[in-house]
């Protein structure tokens, strides 16, 4: 799956640069150019990293860096122009991945955020379970549980869930859904995910007609809700 990145960035020109250029090494970027928007953008989407500039017109990148990473483990990049060494040391404090002085050539941008990205995948890796309030997803037992106690679902569900928790914040269309769980054509059949997911409702959710944790988003796919306790 194409990994999304954020880019952070008001100087205009720059943003083109590096929005064609990760294009171009086949990421998908979003660009906004204030760190308001680029709040909201994050908790509404969710990205597998951002690119963030540390003077922005409306607040402060450390500002920026910090909202974020109170709620998300998200890789940040982050760029400045400032001179100041301690800058970058309180980025790095607030919870930035890296950092990149400009001015700076396009092929080192591309490397360090790999780099991050690549920290990142091994430290997903690294977390056998992953815990979203209640509920509990070990990837290690292959094992769901909620308030602790363990939830029935076969293995094709516990996949799909998995799939869906380690993307979580992300609309993800039922063909990426396929892709990432891999498993039995005959249950990836056609609409069928659709009925796995109403059983993995049944199991997870306290009212399976309103959920709270795997939302429909209607023409599109379903998106896992990681800020719900």
């Amino acid at each position: 799956m194409t990994e999304r990145i954020l880019l952070i960035e008001d100087d205009q020109r720059l943003a083109t640069m590096i929005r064609d250029y990760l294009a171009a090494a086949g990421f998908e970027v979003a660009h906004v150019d204030e760190g308001g928007k680029a709040l909201e953008r994050e908790a509404r989407e969710g990205f597998d990293a951002l690119v963030l500039d540390l003077m922005l017109p409306d607040m402060d990148g450390l500002e920026v860096c910090r909202k974020v990473r109170a709620r998300s483990a998200t890789p940040i990049l982050m760029l400045t122009a400032r001179g100041d060494a301690m800058d970058r040391v309180v980025g790095l404090e607030l919870g930035a991945d890296d950092y990149l002085p400009k001015p700076f050539e396009p092929r080192e941008l591309l490397a360090r955020l790999r780099a991050v990205l690549r920290r990142a995948r091994a430290g997903v890796a690294m977390a056998d379970v992953l815990r979203y309030g209640r509920l509990e997803i070990d990837r290690g037992a292959r094992e769901v549980r909620v308030d602790g106690n363990p939830v029935s679902l076969t293995s094709y569900q516990f996949e799909l869930l998995r799939a869906l928790g380690e993307h979580a914040g992300r609309v993800l269309t039922r063909e990426q859904i396929m892709d990432l769980v891999k498993g039995s054509e005959l249950e990836a059949f056609d609409r069928s995910i659709d009925v796995h997911i109403s059983r993995i409702r049944a199991a997870i959710e306290d009212d399976a007609k309103k959920p709270k944790r795997v939302i429909t988003v209607r023409g599109v796919g379903y998106v896992f809700a990681k800020a719900q306790d």
